[in-house]
């Protein structure tokens, strides 16, 4: 676990709490973007011009550089907005893990980051999120053997705490 600001891990990739146009937003979306610089709106402008016309659903993942990051790549996934949890999003959160560990070993990336994904905006109880994001990951490394190191990247104590308590 780390305190902090996820834009500042040396890790392979770090995961990025994307909306579903990809082209930049508030939060830890918006902090990418900036932090990464162009780079990283022109890799996802490409694939919206190709494979994604209509953005990126909820639940899955795409990867691009990571611009000016210390990462090398993003992973952008879209996590569901909370109505409730009656509309399938511990599901949808449950495969933005599944989908962004599985572009991590797919591209043989030894380490990657999380933010807490869905937890600001997209309003995700935060102690049902954690557990989500714990189990999802715990279960795919005893699958897997890349990545390595996954790191759950806490912006404030609040969330530390959480997270840690959690992860237990």
């Amino acid at each position: 676990m780390y305190r902090g600001d996820i834009t500042r891990l040396d890790t392979d990739a770090i995961v990025n709490a994307a909306n579903s146009g990809l082209l930049g937003g508030g939060g830890v979306d918006g902090a990418i973007h900036r932090a990464g610089g162009p780079e990283i709106l022109e890799a996802c402008r490409r694939l919206r011009a190709t494979s994604l016309p209509d953005g990126l659903p909820t639940g899955e993942a795409v990867i691009t550089t990571g611009g000016r990051l210390p990462a090398r790549y993003v992973i952008h996934t879209v996590g569901p907005v909370w109505n409730g949890g009656h509309r399938q999003e511990p599901a949808l959160l449950a495969s933005c893990y599944q989908n962004s560990l599985r572009l991590a070993a797919e591209n043989n990336l030894r380490s990657v980051a999380f933010p807490g994904i869905s937890t600001g905006i997209y309003g995700y109880p935060k102690p049902e999120a954690a557990r989500i994001a714990v189990r999802e990951i715990r279960a795919f490394l005893e699958q897997h053997e890349q990545p390595q190191e996954v790191v759950l990247v806490a912006f404030d104590e609040e969330a530390y705490r959480l997270l840690e308590h959690t992860a237990r």
